[in-house]
């Protein structure tokens, strides 16, 4: 089991840890993950949520065409003799 002993800080109006690449490593856990942090009986535990990678549909579904430049994709084609 690795351990470390950790100060933790203070960024804006949170508290916030830094995690050693050793923990994160042995827990893991990777760059971006999603996590979820709960309290039980006193502790702090942080449990990695492991997403699915998404299927070209979702990913299409989920696009905006406002937050992600304003580009939009035409389904037809306009023939310019």
């Amino acid at each position: 089991m690795t351990k470390a002993i950790l100060s933790i800080k203070q960024w804006g109006d949170d508290l916030v840890i830094c995690l050693p690449a050793a923990i994160a490593q042995q827990a893991h856990l990777r760059l971006n993950q999603c996590v979820i942090i709960s309290v039980e009986a006193d502790h702090v535990v942080i449990t990695p949520i492991n997403d699915a990678p998404l299927t070209l549909e979702q990913r299409l579904a989920s696009f905006d065409p406002e937050r992600h430049s304003g580009e939009i994709m035409t389904t037809s084609q306009t023939i310019v003799d």
